[in-house]
């Protein structure tokens, strides 16, 4: 496996200018964006790792106003899917139409869909029937699309922002669990603080009209994406990963009693993948050229919140998914 080396200068080169970048990148996003700056540092963490994101808040927090802001600082092609109650599966793939021919016969043409984009916004995900939501799986993890008997492939890169409120019931449907598990993070927003409130609204009543630059090409994040992967990770580092994911599942014999007594499902494979491949692209946003336990910790609560389920005794003592996972890494603190 090829790895980045401190001694190597063109790997070092490529960190630089990525952290050299990151900076810019902040500095644009902020021209709108007031706060939530450890969200948009874990949304370009999932980019550099080649994962997709899940932004779940409260109406009025901007997470969609996030999501295209970063697709405008991003020279990248942009779709945005409203997903509603009668939105069908072609809606986003694609549809085959009947148009004629020279000759004067009759031939389908594949017309392809908005998922056929760099980068796409599914904003309110929940709002649509599984049937519908299902249409995302394969591009989300083998990133092509099967419609009318032939498969495609999609550009690259190609990541999913999602966004879903937690408060509203009627008219949503849950997300399948395989549906979530393709979701490398799970962020959730919180309220401003009142300076930031006070920014936001002196930004939204007036006639402040900020101009983005892009930052990042398809060519840069694909290269960056690949220095991800090759930033060495020490075995000390993904043993303990490896053994924090496998103490939550509930059936393994290395469980602790406090995940046998209210979780019914533990974190699986994809958990242990993208804890070390988001540390990875964690360090070298910080110049870092190899990811520590702490690196792991910061991004492990986005990772694992919506891999773990609570059973009915967790519901009944007022335990949450938060709490189950900050014990975890108490347990191995070692």
């Amino acid at each position: 496996m090829q790895e980045i080396l401190k001694d190597n200068t063109s790997d070092k080169a490529s960190v630089k200018s990525l952290c050299e970048n990151y900076i810019l990148l902040k500095k644009e996003i902020s021209k709108i964006i007031v706060g939530q700056s450890n969200i948009i540092e874990q949304i370009f963490v999932s980019v550099l790792s080649k994962g997709h994101c899940l932004l779940i808040g409260v109406p009025g927090l901007a997470k969609t106003l996030i999501v295209k802001t970063l697709a405008e600082v991003f020279d990248l092609n942009f779709s945005r899917i409203q997903f509603t109650p009668d939105l069908m599966p072609s809606d986003i793939t694609g549809t085959e139409i009947l148009e004629s021919a020279l000759n004067g016969g009759k031939t389908f043409k594949f017309i392809k869909g908005p998922i056929f984009t760099n980068l796409l916004l599914a904003d309110e995900i929940n709002r649509t029937p599984p049937k519908t939501q299902s249409a995302l799986l394969e591009a989300m993890q083998e990133h092509r699309v099967t419609a009318a008997g032939n498969t495609y492939t999609l550009e690259e890169p190609f990541f999913v922002l999602a966004t879903q409120n937690p408060i509203e019931q009627e008219g949503t449907y849950p997300l399948p669990e395989a549906q979530l598990d393709r979701f490398m993070f799970n962020l959730w927003l919180d309220y401003p603080s009142i300076d930031e409130e006070v920014e936001v609204i002196n930004k939204t009543t007036s006639l402040y009209e900020p101009v983005l630059e892009k930052i990042f090409s398809k060519q840069e994040i694909i290269k960056y994406q690949n220095l991800v992967r090759k930033v060495p990770v020490a075995d000390e580092v993904i043993r303990y990963v490896v053994n924090v994911v496998t103490k939550s599942r509930p059936t393994h014999p290395t469980a602790p009693k406090f995940i046998k007594d209210y979780l019914s499902w533990g974190a699986g494979p994809r958990a242990s993948q993208y804890l070390i491949i988001g540390a990875k692209a964690l360090c070298i946003l910080e110049g870092r050229f190899s990811p520590t336990i702490d690196d792991i910790k910061r991004i492990s609560i986005s990772v694992l919140r919506h891999r773990l389920i609570l059973n009915f005794n967790a519901e009944a003592d007022n335990v949450s998914v938060l709490d189950l996972i900050n014990k975890l890494f108490e347990d191995n603190s070692g």
